[in-house]
């Protein structure tokens, strides 16, 4: 939910006008919405390149995971994970463009380590992933824009650690 749409029902569930704190508050989501079209679209036109390089990244750093015995050894494994890191980007992107991080949490995180203990992977590996995800993905912003979507990763890997 957007900020305007989480003031809107505050106000209307208890019968009155939105106050001026919550006024400002959708003021400067407004404000600060060119900004946040403009990291989700760079986000969104690079998202091969960015999953290409945190790939890389991971298995630089990471080679036991490819090794035979590793959770993305084999070529239907590894297309599992890429899978997962663009899915994770979209999230984020996803948190960006609300300037909350109540999309991600919703819809992305909610019995995320139950799963990937479920199925054998790693909950660590993939804090690692993200992290080289946010890299990747930073590295194509500007400063500002770079401190801005900055948070919306952090909160992905502290949510899985």
């Amino acid at each position: 939910m957007t900020v305007i749409s989480q003031v809107i029902l505050k106000a209307d569930d208890e019968l009155r006008y939105p106050s001026s704190g919550e006024l400002k508050n959708i003021k400067d989501f407004l404000e600060t919405g060119s900004q946040r079209m403009r990291i989700v679209t760079t986000l969104a036109e690079n998202e091969k390149k960015i999953v290409q390089e945190a790939t890389k990244q991971l298995w630089q750093k990471r080679p036991d995971f490819i090794a035979p015995g590793g959770n993305a050894f084999g070529e239907r494994q590894r297309a599992l994970c890429v899978r997962d890191y663009g899915w994770y980007l979209r999230l984020i992107t996803y948190g960006v463009l609300a300037g909350d991080k109540e999309p991600i949490e919703k819809i992305g995180l909610i019995g995320v380590r139950e799963m990937y203990n479920s199925l054998g992977v790693p909950v660590p590996g993939m804090v690692e992933a993200i992290a080289c995800l946010k890299k990747a993905s930073l590295d194509l912003l500007n400063s500002e824009d770079a401190a801005e979507a900055s948070p919306y990763f952090d909160y992905v890997i502290q949510s899985m650690s």
